[in-house]
């Protein structure tokens, strides 16, 4: 049995408990055993905390993780340009061995910015070897994974039948399911086509799948004309809507269809910066709020921007409010009284709300005795961070990857004094640009490196 004391920090649980301007936490092995003002143990390792501010493990929503060696290069591209260039170009070329070092070094980047549950969107994976290498990379990295399979989307060649008339492949998910079962630290779920980018043969089959196999199905919802345009209604029809069903994106819904959803249980991730910059719409962050719902976050794609969550929830809360402030200015003439989100909405949405998606609010999302000790450690007496008058608005208008000391996943630290444990990062970004380099120069889309023009 090991155990840790982390003492003196100001902890925001995220939970009943509430905000504790200094308390103790205790954890023994994977779990959080109790958090006080004053706790007096014996035989623990004790932290210094003070002067920290202590918040559950940040939770990524929605990555696609196989992107990583193309960190900037979709930057400047339009949703369309990204289907092209990516999904039908760059995504041809990958191998087993390219999807593994992404997954590792995207997995290690999301620990050290504070993330401890990555939910990983691979849809770049035509072979079980393609699958293996990826697991195998989260595993490597330590972080807490869902690994959603889902099928890549490459053009259709001639007699070719296209992806939107494939089935998910259950055999595959069950091959998976089966070789890791029982990993605390991993989780398969689905990604599937959903109406939106398959037939309602395949979204049927795919969604009987899912409930069949007790998984979660994600899946995408927007960017142009769907595919099946009565699906929603077909898929409901069949019994086949529920808690388990999670819409990425999903600006092509009918405010009429987002309130039956909700009433139905199904979740929603939202990737505002994403959304935004490669012409989705707005995110749909204040629709769900009418409704009594509210998002989770994911950082989406490291080929487009950065993979810290803390940015992402900072971004999805100015545009939301900057779209509430239009309104209310439109209809009254005047600048609101008063602001219609707080900061701790919006932490809400990268802890609690993305292990609500997840289904593991009862282990993760917020800081409990009995739940999984994934917590993040913020260095609040830095520079950029005092005083601190407010700990939430702190955390999610001040806070960068400069200030995020220590990480903590099932127990473990994977991140101490600002420094990744036990990692030899040099050559892992070596392979990770030998990688991107290989990729780009085979569509031509390749320009010479920092290190390689130093």
């Amino acid at each position: 049995m090991t155990r840790t004391l982390i003492r003196g920090a100001t902890v925001l649980t995220m939970d009943a408990q509430g905000d504790l301007p200094r308390a103790d936490i205790l954890v023994t092995d994977d779990r959080i055993t109790e958090i006080a003002p004053s706790l007096q143990v014996d035989g623990a390792q004790v932290v210094d905390a003070s002067g920290s501010i202590v918040i559950p493990g940040l939770v990524n929503a929605h990555m696609h993780t196989w992107q990583t060696a193309l960190r900037g290069v979709a930057a400047n591209w339009t949703l369309l340009e990204y289907f092209k260039n990516m999904h039908a170009g760059l995504a041809t070329v990958f191998q087993p061995q390219d999807l593994h070092i992404a997954t590792l070094m995207g997995s290690l980047n999301q620990l050290n910015c504070g993330t401890t549950t990555l939910a990983d969107w691979c849809h770049n994976n035509p072979t079980p070897e393609h699958n293996d290498a990826a697991i195998q990379g989260l595993l490597e990295s330590g972080i807490r994974a869902a690994f959603f399979h889902g099928t890549p989307k490459p053009d259709p060649k001639p007699g070719q039948t296209p992806f939107w008339e494939v089935p998910h492949p259950r055999a595959e998910v069950e091959r998976l399911l089966r070789k890791h079962q029982g990993n605390p630290l991993l989780s398969v779920q689905a990604a599937v086509l959903g109406p939106h980018y398959s037939t309602l043969e395949v979204a049927l089959a795919d969604f009987r799948m899912a409930r069949e196999l007790g998984l979660i199905a994600s899946l995408h919802q927007g960017g142009g004309a769907a595919r099946t345009p009565d699906g929603w209604e077909r898929l409901e029809a069949a019994g086949l809507l529920g808690d388990n069903i999670n819409i990425v994106h999903g600006h092509a819904l009918s405010d009429e269809q987002l309130e039956r959803f909700c009433g139905l249980g199904m979740s929603f991730s939202a990737a505002a910066e994403s959304e935004m910059s490669q012409g989705h719409g707005h995110p749909i962050t204040g629709r769900l709020r009418r409704f009594g719902r509210a998002p989770s976050l994911g950082v989406d794609l490291e080929s487009v921007l950065s993979g810290d969550m803390l940015t992402q929830a900072r971004i999805a809360l100015g545009i939301q409010r900057s779209l509430d402030n239009v309104a209310y200015r439109e209809a009254h003439g005047t600048i609101p009284s008063t602001s219609t989100i707080t900061t701790r909405e919006a932490l809400a949405w990268v802890t609690i709300e993305g292990a609500r998606m997840l289904k593991q609010e009862h282990r993760i999302g917020s800081l409990a005795a009995g739940k999984q000790a994934d917590l993040v450690v913020i260095r609040a007496s830095d520079l950029n961070m005092q005083p601190v008058h407010d700990p939430v608005s702190t955390v999610v208008m001040q806070t960068s990857l400069a200030n995020i000391d220590s990480v903590m996943v099932a127990g473990r630290w994977k991140k101490r004094d600002g420094r990744l444990v036990g990692v030899d990062l040099a050559p892992g970004l070596e392979a990770l640009r030998a990688s991107g380099r290989k990729i780009t120069e085979a569509l031509g889309l390749s320009k010479p490196t920092m290190q390689e023009t130093a």
